[in-house]
């Protein structure tokens, strides 16, 4: 469980600081050539990986269904959702809708046990921190009213 926690940890990290230079590289291209050069690189990069670390099992596929083949082109639509969200809202306000949406849709796919999952009953437990997310997500982006300042307080 630990190596999980750490594994996603890394990962929610990673995407930030990825976030970050797809921003950098959408300034000076296209949003399509930013997705074209992410995940061309994270091919190579696989690729070269996946030689190196599992040699000629690599090319070893198991069965599956057809439409789990496609996971790759879902990668186009978060790129380049990911990548005019924070052109848009800016990478905090992004990045944060982007985990809620992530947080909501994972209840949803575990509850109704889609695309092969396990089903997990959907708690109230569960509710109450969805909506607590969502809350901090409103607070996080709510602004003071004009005048009104927001100022730490000397302890």
């Amino acid at each position: 469980m630990i190596m999980g926690i750490v594994m996603a940890l890394a990962a929610g990290s990673l995407i930030s600081v990825q976030t970050m230079f797809n921003n950098k590289v959408n300034e000076a291209v296209s949003s399509q050539t930013t997705t074209a050069l992410v995940l061309g690189m994270g091919f190579l990069a696989s690729f070269c990986m996946g030689l190196v670390f599992e040699g000629k099992e690599y090319f070893t596929l198991g069965p599956m269904k057809p439409w789990f083949w496609f996971s790759g082109l879902l990668g186009i639509g978060v790129v380049t959702c990911v990548v005019r969200g924070v052109k848009l809202l800016g990478p905090s306000s992004a990045i944060s809708i982007v985990m809620a949406s992530q947080l909501i849709c994972a209840l949803w796919w575990d509850s109704v046990g889609w695309f092969g999952l396990e089903r997990v009953p959907f708690t109230l437990q569960k509710a109450i921190g969805a909506i607590v997310l969502i809350g901090g997500l409103i607070l996080f982006k709510a602004k003071p009213k004009r005048g009104q300042k927001f100022e730490r307080v000397p302890q």
